[in-house]
């Protein structure tokens, strides 16, 4: 249980003096505050995954962290707060999706003086009146369903992902998240609570990254491998992309986890602290790994482990103290940067590592509050019940998410089919899905059409250049070699039938004129 659900608790007992609750201005501004921040973190998501895809996906990578920003702030509107933090249907496995369907009754209530009270509000003990927390509870839906686009890059239907986005959140992501902060089955209400211990999930590592994570294994796998996969080289387009998206993500982060106090108080310096921490030795250890297996630490490397230790720390930031953060921050850095080659041992086509990174790093994150938080872990000499609860979690956020993700994939594979036509994957899904590219090619064959005329030809007092130099490629190529010596594409294979031009078709040489005075063609990793 949070702090945040803590407050919840506490705002459902009434005052002595039978007024409602006032509002804490201070509070307040701090939830709102961290709402926005979480909801940053999307668009940093979007900017890495996109730095990560092939320059012929990006826009689509974009869309689709954009889109679930779309379809999940309806559908939460409508009925995900309701099924989220009204009372317990089905046993407690999900909230009354009717109970404040539209977030009725949650508007702003005068107190008798005319001063705003928050009786109405879900956390009304720490003076937060119900649209603020819904503001905030709105964002962390939004993120979870983003990071399941990094497993099926290159290859999903947009208009899959769309139905598919609004779907899982319904049956995925709502129930889930009523269980564990809203009162449900693994909350220190259910079974598990009043048996053994009460689950503790800080800010997420159940309910959104191991969630997420299990979704994306479970869609990749009934997405199945792209074409080219593990027969064409799949590196980052724009490594710059991958580390501004890093960097929006660690900003973000700090409202995700500090926010989820639910206050402006210690709890939330608390938080703070550890999330920088964590984030901080997984970076570390990340490249640690990534420098004692290939020999070199890369600004990937960097990101993708800053990205595991947010994730890992997610569960436990306000349980744990400064060093146990460390603790966590380097064992998720090691655990993830080693779990990223499961794909290939496993042979399934999780794209961006989000089974890698979130399962993993939500897993180790959530195990490790039983050992390591400081009221209850077992270091701290406070037996094993609380692991024990912590592993339950663990396995039931697995299993529920699994589940429902299958049964959500197989439905939207029977309305309108999960994946795009061979040709479009093989195009790029940005121009062939959003009739566009990310970056306008034209001046860049310019200039190198350009660079190959000199070389070839001599300078602009006519006189002979001198042999062919390396020159920058555009994606995925080894910028050591001339451009002669380099296996290239065609404009028109990369850009597709639309963009086509067949006048600048024909390889570029070291020995003489091409073939035709305005033919170029460009590197590519395609």
């Amino acid at each position: 249980m949070s702090p945040l659900a803590l407050h919840a608790a506490a705002g459902l007992i009434a005052p002595p003096d039978g007024l409602s609750p006032a509002l804490d201005t201070g509070n307040n501004a701090w939830l709102l505050t961290s709402a926005a921040l979480v909801l940053l973190m999307t668009p940093g998501l979007a900017f890495f995954y996109g730095g990560m895809v092939r320059r012929t996906t990006v826009i689509n990578m974009l869309m689709m962290s954009f889109s679930a920003m779309g379809a999940v702030g309806i559908v939460y509107v409508l009925w995900g707060y309701s099924m989220t933090f009204s009372g317990n249907v089905l046993g407690g496995l999900v909230g009354n999706p009717f109970t404040t369907f539209g977030l009725r009754g949650l508007f702003p209530q005068p107190g008798a003086h005319g001063a705003e009270t928050v009786g109405n509000s879900f956390a009304a003990g720490a003076g937060i009146p119900a649209m603020t927390f819904v503001a905030f509870q709105l964002t962390f839906a939004v993120i979870a369903v983003a990071l399941i686009s990094g497993a099926v890059a290159d290859r999903m239907k947009f208009s899959a992902w769309l139905a598919f986005a609004a779907l899982w959140v319904t049956v995925s992501y709502f129930p889930l998240a009523h269980m564990v902060w809203g009162g449900g089955l693994l909350s220190a209400d259910g079974p598990v609570g009043r048996m053994i211990a009460a689950p503790m999930d800080f800010a997420g590592g159940t309910v959104v990254h191991i969630n997420a994570g299990v979704a994306g294994l479970v869609l990749a796998v009934l997405l199945g491998r792209r074409k080219d996969w593990r027969r064409a080289p799949m590196r980052p387009h724009n490594v710059p992309f991958v580390m501004l998206g890093a960097g929006l993500l660690w900003f973000g982060w700090f409202g995700f986890n500090a926010g989820s106090a639910g206050a402006a108080n210690g709890v939330a310096g608390l938080a703070w602290v550890n999330t920088c921490a964590a984030t901080s030795a997984a970076m570390l250890s990340w490249l640690a790994v990534e420098h004692f297996r290939d020999g070199h630490v890369t600004g990937v490397g960097a990101a993708s482990g800053t990205v595991a230790g947010l994730v890992a720390i997610t569960p436990a930031a306000g349980f744990v103290s400064p060093v146990g953060a460390l603790t966590i921050g380097l064992l998720a850095g090691v655990a993830c940067a080693a779990a990223v080659g499961l794909k290939y041992r496993f042979g399934y086509d999780d794209s961006l590592d989000v089974v890698g990174v979130h399962l993993v790093g939500g897993v180790v994150g959530t195990v490790l509050v039983g050992l390591l938080s400081t009221s209850t872990g077992m270091l701290y000499g406070g037996g094993a019940a609380q692991l024990e609860a912590q592993l339950i979690a663990t396995v039931g956020a697995i299993s529920f998410s699994g589940v429902a993700t299958l049964i959500v994939g197989l439905l939207v594979r029977s309305m309108v089919g999960l994946r795009v036509s061979d040709d479009h994957e093989l195009a790029g899904l940005d121009v062939a899905v959003h009739g566009g590219s990310a970056y306008d090619v034209d001046d860049e064959v310019e200039w190198m059409t350009d660079v190959a005329d000199r070389g070839a030809d001599g300078g602009a007092d006519g006189d002979r250049a001198p042999a062919p130099v390396p020159v920058p490629v555009l994606v995925g190529t080894d910028a050591s070699r001339p451009v002669a010596e380099l296996e290239v594409a065609t404009v028109s294979s990369w850009l597709g039938s639309r963009h086509a031009r067949p006048d600048r078709a024909g390889p570029i040489t070291s020995k003489g004129r091409r073939p035709h005075p305005a033919s170029a063609r460009l590197v590519i990793d395609q």
